[in-house]
């Protein structure tokens, strides 16, 4: 669907201040977000399945070995030991559940491991299953899909006019041909970025009218966490307000996409995170993220219920790439007898299983680089435009 604001609009909007027109804002994106997607939520959980050492040079990232950081440090997971996190995430009321990996792409045994924990997932669980596992080829693609993949996750980070201050080493151009191998091999695409990497308030809207031609199914909004030794780790957070309405922007500007509220929420909205939400989020990642701690799946659950959203599991097994939890409690409906029956029960559900999401707090070994840290290429300004096919 085309966007619901113009670039012009989008602009005006960016400028605001005011907390009460900026709320305002946050109650038409709301509205735009119920028409969609009624009561309807998508709560996802990741693993970090394989961290550190990552030979490119993306800012933002601690894991990069251009970064003078200690490096998050572990080897590839057995498909055991994803399943394993996986069953975590389900038992937590995430609805589908994302295996990421650093790095521009895997080596042939590392992919296999992604393909076969794919499997077991698919078998054991009730989760969509997606990935997130850098550049890939077309074949690639299509043996994630043959495999249970549902959805591919590939950031373009930023806009096109900023993103040599982000990365030298990973291609614009190099992302968005792995988002049409992933779309050509009937995968969904997962498709956002990050703010507050010092982009301009223009740039903000120029990011999300190209994340709009890519017309992605998912949208993750990312907030810059920054990370000591990182290239922006020196950078402030960025006002919860400000956060949020940007939220707000991007859903008008994507109006059918499933929006998801990633990593730094926690750090930069604090406690605006359910105006964020109502600010037309479908879901969040819940717990913590790649390297960082995030909120509390209670926490992350009652933010969606306070605004009469609903969290029950999803049914499918990914079989709709659109939430197909909507109860319609939003209109006033009674629910249905069994509604409550139908909701998160660890108990009963999954009686013997700790539940013990990825933490990188106690999972990841944090180690100092070896050697100097490689200086970071000069930003490249003149590069040519990408094209859409």
């Amino acid at each position: 669907m085309a966007p619901l604001i113009t670039r012009e609009e989008a602009r005006r909007l960016g400028a605001l201040e005011d907390h009460a027109q900026i709320e305002a804002l946050i109650e038409r994106a709301w509205q735009a977000r119920v028409e969609r997607f009624d009561d309807a939520t998508d709560m996802c959980s990741l693993v970090n399945a394989k961290s550190g050492g990552c030979a490119q040079d993306c800012g933002f990232c601690a894991q990069s070995r251009f970064a003078e950081a200690e490096t998050p440090l572990h080897a590839m997971m057995e498909p055991e030991q994803i399943l394993e996190h996986a069953r975590a995430a389900e038992a937590a009321g995430a609805h589908r559940f994302c295996m990421v990996t650093q790095g521009q792409g895997l080596s042939k045994r590392d992919f296999e491991k992604v393909l076969e924990g794919t499997r077991l997932v698919a078998e054991h669980t009730n989760l969509k299953r997606c990935a997130s596992i850098g550049h890939m080829s077309p074949a690639r693609a299509r043996a994630l899909k043959e495999a249970g993949v549902q959805r591919v996750h590939h950031n373009v980070e930023t806009a096109q006019s900023y993103y040599p201050a982000v990365s030298q080493t990973v291609r614009y151009e190099g992302r968005l041909r792995t988002i049409d191998a992933v779309r050509d091999a009937g995968l969904e695409t997962c498709v956002g970025g990050i703010l507050n990497l010092g982009e301009s308030r223009e740039q903000r809207v120029e990011m999300a009218f190209e994340l709009a031609a890519i017309d992605p199914t998912s949208v993750p909004i990312n907030l810059l966490n920054p990370r000591p030794g990182t290239k922006f780790g020196d950078r402030e957070y960025m006002d919860p307000w400000e956060a949020v309405k940007w939220i707000a922007i991007f859903r008008l500007i994507l109006p059918d996409a499933l929006f998801r509220l990633c990593g730094g929420r926690v750090e930069n909205i604090g406690e605006l995170q359910q105006l964020a939400v109502r600010a037309g989020i479908n879901g969040v990642m819940m717990g913590n993220f790649l390297t960082t701690l995030g909120n509390t799946p209670d926490e992350d659950r009652a933010m969606f219920e306070n605004l009469g959203l609903n969290v029950a599991r999803q049914p499918d097994n990914g079989a709709n790439p659109r939430p197909d939890n909507r109860s319609g409690f939003l209109d006033g409906e009674t629910p249905a007898p069994d509604a409550a029956a139908d909701g998160l029960d660890v108990a009963s559900d999954f009686a013997g299983l700790e539940v013990r999401l990825w933490d990188p707090s106690t999972q990841l070994r944090f180690a100092r680089k070896r050697g100097p840290t490689p200086p970071r290429l000069e930003a490249v300004t003149d590069a040519a435009p990408a094209t859409r096919g």
